[in-house]
Formats: structure tokens, C-alpha cells, sequence
């Protein structure tokens, strides 16, 4: 739901994934890549045939169809596979929205021939979309994507990341088929074909000249322990999951004896099973295991309770892991830092420092007196520096008043008094404080950084109190702001460490929470730090401290954008569309039984069911998908009555949900409803018609293919209304769309905030 672009192709568009440039071309679309041409792609489309004809959607029906292609879970374990059963392998690389992509997704590998052509390869699918919320249920089972099949999301997701890395050559575009040999040496890599022959005849050449396969390993428990076909894989995780106790336990105690391949789910189920003996031998075996997906059954083991041993076994493989993986360095740290206290900030003395606040709030320093004073004793490194703070505080006032220009000039003179007061003698954690404040106010980030932690390191927020004497304490909105730029050094300096592969010690973690404890004292005026302290946990894994922030940050903003998007992926993730739906409910209920004043929780909650309606729609769930957006249109009409100034922003998203509406009916055939629903979206807010939904589809695009449907059924007389409602738009939005990036990884929603 993203105003006020569409991203579809004209003749062929190949569409940006992550920000990547889409690329079109003012005619003819984007040409073929070397290989399609060879397996005999055309220029171009060819005359008549319009997007639809060559590459017709999936029918409501079709998406109700498994996916027929098998897929290895890693790319990792493509290679394992094709090594041992000497066959070559296939990525396909594909994009939600995209009409060749959607095609392949919900027609070719949905079909037998496609599926048996493929399977004489060993199959990786990528894909930056989530098409389930989570990856496992509440009982710990796997949730395969249902888009793809076999996989999870996270999988293909972590595919679409390694791949990119290794073939695609900085360029995301999609459909891609890229053929490789069982050393993963690219053979073929065949994209923007202009018909889908070639993609079938590169299936066929990827195969010629080569030798037989070699049969697949006899699958006795041993073999199937094994092994990283998917297929296998599959096969030992029933074994476990139907077998009695002692096949269980003997199937772990393999993992633990004969380890070749991480047997994940196995150990997963095991270690969340409710054997305590059998979760013992799990540990042991997940302990032997060394890839990311074992990193994530620790990162889960370690986070809930667990016994003094397993856990010192666990972190024991951390430590080991750490050796290759910065992932595992940072779970290292995680545990180690989160149990530690700052040696650099008390926080002890939150209540000291909330009464300081206080006392600050109404205070107002005297710049001349302090000036006077410096101007008396022009040796005395104290009143050149307390002449130095007192300017700083004028600055910072002025800059938080946004008068710019004087805070500019009176920022000059602190830098101008704090180098005297150097020249003096002056040197300790408030000559600091005050050059980091300055430096951040002249755009120089790393020495304030810099700064800000010598600052903090050297004593200023500990409790013996300052060095140079309590009467020229540092004021403590500059105390805040110090506190701040040390707070995002640390986040910096794990992220920069992390992504160098480097370590980074443990108190760093503990100086950013004790930062985060001290700084959400003190009156925060926006919402901003407290999402930038969850976003760091949820990256670094401590998800249980992400979600106690996150719960915090919402009673104090409960109308900030920001944390209400991060509860939406949240509250997916925990229950799938239907909790995420059942989580706004209960707080409604919450939010009436207190009879507050009301919040935006209406338009809030309003976004949340047109999320869960595409997530339905994602999963071929098309009457939950209905009634979700019944009930998120409910929703943003109800806060019409209750904030009529914030009536466009309502409209635009009943729009896209009243097209959402048409869209699903269009997919079941019923021609009268889409009809119905698309005529009123584009009624409802014109404006939003260019507008993409979460699944990148517009209500023009809806339109377009509607009127098709209803020429095809004879209908002349719908079609011409519904070409009425398009002629009745302002041209612009009809127009395709310039180049533009677009952030399809996280489905971004340009949206029109809520408003009172």
C-alpha cells in the first residue's frame, strides 16, 4: 500500500529488489541477458501478444495447488547434494508482484512437466519476500512457505542474501534461472527472456553432456543422518516425530556419535519436546553442529531456561563457532554483556538523576555571572570551563528553540571557551562532554563519538560525581546529550565490529543498556531512541529485552508509526495474521475498559487487518483474506467519526482495501463483486489508484485486468464502466512510473499518517 507508484512492467520491466534500481527502458523493455538470447529469447514481445497472454496469472484455484518443485533448504546444502549425487544445480531467483515471477511461482512449478524437468536438477529457491510470519508454529513444527513448498521463508530468504553474493553480480532482477555445475561454476544464467520457451530450453541444455546421476544412498537411519537432501532430511524428522522413545533417542544419540550433517529440526525438536532426557542428547548433538541454522536452535536454547550444563555446552559451541562466525561472536557477547553491570555508569542513581531533571527543567544558567567569574580568574581551568558549559547550554536551548543562527554562533564561542580552557589545564570527562557536544553540532560524528566515550569512560556519569567539584556539575540536558552520542558510538562500534568479523567485548553491551536505562528516565520528547534501542536488541537477538522496550515505548507514544509497525511484525511473527489481528483487538478492548482518551489505535488497527488480508492472501486464504479487510475498512471508518481530520489517510487505505476486496474476487471468477469493489475504490480516494498494496498490486492493474476478464466473458457493458472510472482519473496516474527504488524486502507503505 504504497502511494503513488506501481512498478509493473510496460512492455517487460525488471523489477528492484532492496533498493537495486528497476530498470525500464523507454522502448522495448529491458533487453535479454546474453544466455537467453542463446537459448533463443526474442528481442521483444511479440507484436500482439500483450504481459497477460504470455505470462497468464494464477487463478485462485492454481495458488490452491502445491508447489511441485523440491527445493534444498540452503544453497549449503545444493552443493553437498550435487556433489554426492553428481547433479547439477538450478537457482531460481523470484519476486512477488512481478508478472513473469507470479506466473512461474503460481503456474510452471505448480505443474508435473516443469516439476519433472526440474528434478533432474538439485533445486534452490531465492526469494526476499515472507510469505508466513514465522518459520515454526507454536509447537515448535516447521511452517513451509506456501508460495514455495519445502522451504521456510527465512530460508529462501537467506538464499536470496548468499546468492546475490556469489552470482548476481550487484544485479537483483527476476524471474532468474541460473545453472551451475556441482562445484557451483556458473554454467547458464538466463534472465529478461521475452517468452517462456527459453526458460525451458535452458532447463533442457543445462543438462546435455553430462553424466548419469548416481542413485540416492539406501535410507536406513545411518544414511539418512547423513545426508542434506531435503528429501532425507524430511524422511529422519518423521522417523523422530512417529517414533516411539527409544527411536528417538537413538536417533539423537547418531547425531551425537556419527555427526556429518546438522540435523537441525531433529535436534530443534528435541531440545523444545518435553523429554527431559531426550532434550540432554539433543544438546549434545546440537553442540557438534556448526552451520546458521544450528546458531539460531542455540540463540532460542540459550535465550529460554536451560540447566547449568546444557548451557555451558551451548556456549561452549558458541565459543567455537565464534572462531569462523561474527553471528556467533555476537551471541557470545549477548550473553555475556547482558548479565553485567556498566563500570562506567551508575545506575543506581536513576531516581537521584530523575529528581536532577526536575530541578533543571525551571533552571536557567547565568552566562554573565559565569563569564564575570572566568574573566576574574583567566588561569582557572574550573571557571573557563564552567564559562564553556554555561555557553553550551545557551547553544543547546537555542538549537532545540530552532533558532539556528544564534545557536550556531553561541556553539562557536563554547568551542572557542573550551580551548581556553584547555590552554589552562583543563582535562577530564567534562572537557569531553563539552567537545563532543560541539563536535556533533558541527557535523563531526566520529570525534564526537569520540569524545562522548572518554567522556563517559572517564567518570561523568558515575556515581563519586565530577572531579572538578559538585558546584560546576555539568548540566544535564548536556549530560543527556553526551549520553546520547555515547549510546550510539557503542551501537556503532558492535555493528562495525560485527560486520568486520571482529570481536567486541561484552561491556559494551552492558554500557548501552545502562546508557538506554538512564537516558528513558529523563523526558523523552519523541520516540525515537527507544525504537533505535529495540531495532539494536532484536538485531543482536536479545528479542526478550526488545519486546520489554517495545511494550514500554507504545504507553509512552501510543500514535507513533515506528513502534506500532515494529508490534505489527512482532505480533506476526508470535501468531500469524490472525494474532496479529487478535493483538489489536485486545488492546481496543484494553484502550475502551480504561476510557481514556482515545488514540489512533482504530486507523492502527485498521492497518493491521489489510496486513493480515495480504498475509491471507499470500497462503491462498482468500475467505480469511475477505474478512480481514471487511473488518480493517470497519476499522478506519471508525476513526473517521472519531478524528475527522484524518479522513484522507482513512480513505486512501479503504480504497486500496475495498481493491484488495476486488482483487480476490477477480482471482474466484466472480466478475459482478470485482466489479462492485473496484468501482468503489477508485470512487472512494481516485488519488490512490497508482497505489501499491503490500503484494505491489494496484487498483489500476486490478482495473486493467478486470475489464479484460469481462471483454473475455462477453460483458461489454461492466468493462465499459470500469474503463469509464479509468478515463475519470487524472492522467498522470495512468502514466508508468520513472525508475525509481524501491524497498521490497520489508513491502514499505508510503503511507498517509494517521491524523486527529
Amino acid at each position: 500500500m504504497k502511494p503513488p507508484h506501481i512498478a509493473h512492467r510496460l512492455l517487460f520491466i525488471a523489477a528492484a529488489v532492496l533498493g537495486a534500481q528497476a530498470q525500464t527502458f523507454a522502448q522495448g523493455g529491458a533487453p535479454p541477458s546474453d544466455d537467453a538470447f542463446k537459448m533463443g529469447s526474442p528481442p521483444a514481445l511479440a507484436e500482439g501478444l500483450t504481459e497477460e497472454d504470455m505470462w497468464p496469472a494464477a487463478t485462485a484455484e492454481g495458488w490452491s495447488r502445491p508447489c511441485l518443485v523440491t527445493w534444498q533448504r540452503t544453497f549449503d546444502d545444493a552443493l553437498r547434494v550435487a556433489r554426492a549425487e553428481r547433479k547439477p544445480i538450478l537457482v531460481a531467483v523470484n519476486m512477488d508482484g512481478e508478472i513473469a515471477s507470479e506466473h512461474f511461482a503460481g503456474v510452471r512449478y505448480r505443474e508435473p512437466a516443469t516439476a519433472a524437468q526440474m528434478d533432474a536438477y538439485v533445486c534452490v529457491i531465492a526469494s526476499v519476500y515472507r510469505h508466513t510470519p514465522r518459520d515454526y508454529d507454536e509447537n515448535g513444527n516447521r511452517v513451509a512457505c506456501p508460495r514455495f513448498g519445502t522451504v521456510t521463508c527465512s530460508e529462501h530468504i537467506e538464499n536470496e542474501r548468499t546468492l546475490y553474493d556469489l552470482y548476481f553480480d550487484g544485479n537483483r532482477v527476476s524471474p532468474r534461472h541460473i545453472v551451475l555445475d556441482i562445484d557451483g561454476t556458473e554454467q547458464l544464467d538466463v534472465f529478461y527472456s521475452w517468452d517462456t520457451d527459453t526458460v525451458f530450453s535452458t532447463f533442457r541444455k543445462g543438462l546435455e553432456g553430462r553424466p548419469a546421476p548416481l542413485p540416492r544412498a539406501e535410507p536406513t537411519l545411518q544414511n539418512l543422518a547423513r545426508s542434506a537432501n531435503v528429501e532425507d532430511r524430511e524422511a529422519l524428522e518423521r522417523e523422530y516425530a512417529q517414533g516411539d522413545r527409544e527411536t528417538k533417542a537413538r536417533i539423537l544419540r547418531t547425531l551425537v556419535e556419527e555427526h556429518t550433517v546438522d540435523q537441525v529440526e531433529v535436534i530443534r525438536s528435541a531440545i523444545f519436546g518435553f523429554d527431559l532426557e531426550l532434550a540432554h542428547i539433543a544438546e549434545r548433538a546440537l553442540a557438534k553442529c556448526e552451520t546458521e541454522g544450528a546458531l539460531d536452535v542455540m540463540a532460542e536454547a540459550l535465550n529460554g531456561p536451560i540447566q547449568k550444563e546444557g548451557r555451558t555446552l551451548l556456549l561452549d559451541a558458541v565459543d567455537r563457532i565464534a572462531e569462523t562466525s561474527p553471528r556467533a561472536r555476537t551471541l557470545a557477547a549477548l550473553h555475556s554483556g547482558l548479565s553485567r553491570r556498566s563500570p562506567h555508569i551508575d545506575e543506581d542513581a536513576l531516581e537521584a538523576r530523575a529528581r536532577e531533571y526536575e530541578a533543571n527543567a525551571a533552571a536557567s544558567v547565568d552566562v554573565s555571572a559565569r563569564e564575570h567569574a572566568a574573566e576574574a580568574h583567566p588561569g582557572d581551568p574550573a571557571a573557563l570551563l564552567a564559562f564553556a558549559e554555561a555557553l553550551l547550554t545557551r547553544a543547546v536551548d537555542a538549537s532545540d528553540a530552532g533558532e539556528r543562527q544564534f545557536s550556531e554562533l553561541l556553539f562557536e564561542d563554547a568551542r572557542a571557551a573550551v580551548g581556553r580552557a584547555r590552554e589552562a589545564g583543563a582535562a577530564n570527562a567534562r572537557v569531553d562532554a563539552v567537545l563532543a557536544i560541539t563536535a556533533a553540532a558541527g557535523g563531526d560524528w566520529p570525534n564526537a563519538h569520540t569524545r562522548a566515550i572518554a567522556a563517559v569512560e572517564g567518570g561523568l556519569l558515575r556515581a563519586e560525581g565530577d572531579p572538578m567539584g559538585a558546584a560546576a556539575t555539568l548540566d544535564v540536558k548536556l549530560k543527556t546529550r553526551v549520553l546520547l552520542l555515547f549510546a550510539d558510538a557503542r551501537r556503532r562500534s558492535i555493528r562495525t565490529a560485527y560486520r568486520a568479523g571482529e570481536e567486541w567485548p561484552p561491556e559494551w553491551l552492558s554500557d548501552l543498556n545502562a546508557a538506554h536505562a538512564v537516558l528513558t528516565q529523563g523526558p523523552l520528547d519523541n520516540e525515537r531512541l527507544l525504537v533505535d534501542h529495540h531495532d539494536f536488541l532484536r538485531w543482536i537477538g536479545a528479542s526478550q529485552r526488545a519486546n520489554a522496550v517495545l511494550d514500554d515505548a507504545l504507553l509512552r507514544f501510543p500514535d507513533a508509526p515506528a513502534l506500532h509497525e515494529r508490534l505489527r511484525a512482532r505480533l506476526l511473527w508470535d501468531g500469524g495474521p490472525e494474532g496479529l489481528e487478535q493483538g489489536y483487538a485486545a488492546r481496543l478492548e484494553q484502550e475502551t475498559a480504561a476510557d481514556a482518551e482515545p488514540t489512533q489505535l482504530t486507523w492502527f488497527a485498521g492497518y493491521a487487518s489489510l496486513v493480515a488480508a495480504e498475509h491471507h492472501r499470500r497462503r491462498s486464504e482468500f475467505d480469511a483474506a475477505v474478512a480481514a479487510y471487511e473488518r480493517g475498512i470497519a476499522h478506519f471508518e471508525d476513526n473517521i467519526e472519531r478524528f475527522p481530520a484524518g479522513r484522507d489517510s482513512c480513505d486512501h487505505f479503504i480504497a486500496l482495501g475495498r481493491a484488495g476486496l476486488a482483487r480476490v474476487a477477480l482471482e474466484h471468477g466472480d466478475l459482478e463483486r470485482a466489479t462492485l469493489a473496484l468501482l468503489d475504490a477508485l470512487h472512494r480516494r481516485p488519488d490512490s489508484a497508482a497505489s501499491e498494496d503490500g503484494l505491489g498490486l494496484t487498483p489500476i492493474a486490478t482495473a486493467k485486468m478486470l475489464k479484460a476478464r469481462l471483454l473475455d466473458a462477453g460483458d461489454e457493458v461492466r468493462a465499459a464502466s470500469v474503463q469509464d472510472a479509468l478515463d475519470a482519473l487524472d492522467p498522470k496516474l495512468l502514466e508508468p512510473p520513472p525508475a525509481e527504488p524501491r524497498d521490497l524486502r520489508r513491502g514499505r507503505r508510503n503511507a498517509p499518517p494517521p491524523g486527529r
